[in-house]
């Protein structure tokens, strides 16, 4: 094709079991697919008491078009808050995540980030952090400003803002709460939006953003949209992907292509869903996972999913899950669309342009530098930037989670984000 850009944990122990028992092949990790190498990696993020229960998900990165290497990477920590790190992948803010409503309620964790750019608020037009708080079911806002004096974040979020899906404190606490996210500014309207997922379930909502008199950003609901959690496959039966009792096949990864109001959301052990931004019209799945079709049985005692033979309806590119959606873009309207392909350590990449009808592209996996940061596993969260950034990323820049930092710390969970040149990335693709 041609030449890259921004959008995280499901149910792993389903997609394990699942990708385990339909004997997809340990060759299929790379599949022959080029590997690039990370230049940079943050700090390890641990979560423990002593970590501040932080484990890394999703990526945005924010230039400063003022001064190119003073861009910025604001990631979501889950309880551990947000992370703002520089393009040396240094800490230079830590925001923690609001602590729990009141004694025995669910803390507050931040889950996926976006950004909106150019939003008017209290007479000024400026650059903002969206996030979902899944611990209290809402958004929070967080204006951009590198020179402010105690960090580059500051929380404009209205204390009114409401549950996104909610109806209490005490449906809070069941935790199907806002989930994954993208943002979207209508270029016909001027106005901006989030789409936000739910946790264990298949809804999708748009949000309006709504700046306040006050000079803080609250958001109300325009209208949702379920997605299917059954499906109807070739032989006439009728299936759904394996959970827990009562949990239905959730979306986490999501990107709007600002281009034409496209919507792509990952419905993590479904596929990769193709829809309008303004969530109206149908929905179109793009491509399978891999599992996709394969009859499971839930099984209480061992708490994972027993798989049947695999019927050979899904896809073949993407390991359930499906996660960390973004948005390659390139001057010319070209680029594509890259998910991660969590369950086999993949990154797939699909032709941006819906003429081409997402056409499969090519992939790539983030491997281990020998004398650097170690590679990507199990990505949550991915974010693109083929803008120049400065000295360090003259090409632009991709970030992506990994959920197994090496080496590690004894029997702590380590994560932490690695940043790629994106020129790395373009070439692997392009080759």
């Amino acid at each position: 094709m041609k030449s890259i850009r921004s959008g995280a944990a499901g149910a792993c122990v389903v997609a394990a079991a699942l990708a385990l028992a339909t004997a997809i092949p340990a060759a299929a990790d790379d599949a022959g697919l080029p590997a690039v190498l990370p230049r940079l990696e943050t700090p390890a993020l641990y979560d423990d008491a002593a970590g501040g229960k932080a484990d890394a998900d999703d990526p945005a990165i924010w230039r400063n078009a003022a001064d190119p290497d003073r861009s910025l990477v604001v990631a979501t920590a889950k309880q551990g808050g947000l992370r703002v790190y520089d393009l040396s992948a240094r800490v230079v803010q830590s925001v923690p995540a609001p602590a729990p409503a009141h004694a025995g309620d669910a803390p507050g964790r931040f889950n996926n980030v976006d950004l909106v750019h150019g939003m008017r608020l209290a007479g000024t037009r400026g650059d903002f952090a969206v996030t979902t708080d899944r611990g209290n079911d809402r958004l929070r806002v967080y204006r951009i400003d590198p020179a402010a004096p105690n960090g580059p974040l500051t929380d404009v979020t209205d204390p009114a803002a409401p549950p996104v899906f909610s109806a209490d404190q005490a449906e809070i606490n069941e935790q199907r709460t806002a989930y994954g996210l993208a943002t979207w500014t209508d270029a016909s309207s001027g106005r901006s939006y989030a789409l936000v997922s739910r946790r264990e379930r298949t809804t999708l909502a748009l949000l309006e953003l709504t700046p306040t008199a006050t000079g803080r950003v609250g958001y109300r609901t325009v209208r949702t949209l379920n997605l299917p959690s059954a499906f109807r496959l070739p032989d006439g039966t009728s299936w759904s992907p394996c959970a827990e009792p009562g949990e239905l096949p959730q979306v986490e990864g999501m990107v709007v292509d600002p281009a034409n109001g496209t919507l792509y959301a990952g419905q993590e052990d479904v596929g990769i869903w193709r829809l309008r931004a303004d969530l109206t019209g149908a929905p179109v799945l793009i491509d399978k996972v891999r599992e996709y079709g394969v009859p499971a049985t839930y099984d209480e005692a061992a708490e994972e999913c027993v798989p049947g033979r695999d019927p050979g309806y899904g896809g073949d590119r993407l390991t359930a899950d499906v996660e960390g959606l973004t948005l390659l873009s390139e001057a010319d309207g070209d680029g594509y669309l890259l998910a991660s392909s969590q369950g086999d350590n993949t990154f797939a990449a699909y032709d941006r342009e819906v003429a081409e009808d997402n056409e499969y592209e090519g992939g790539f996996r983030v491997a281990p530098a020998s004398a650097g940061p170690d590679g990507s596993e199990e990505c949550d969260g991915a974010a693109a930037l083929n803008q120049p950034l400065g000295r360090r990323f003259p090409h632009g820049l991709l970030v992506v989670q990994d959920g197994h930092d090496a080496p590690g710390d004894g029997d702590r969970a380590a994560t932490n984000f690695k940043f790629v040149d994106l020129g790395d990335v373009l070439d692997a693709l392009d080759g």
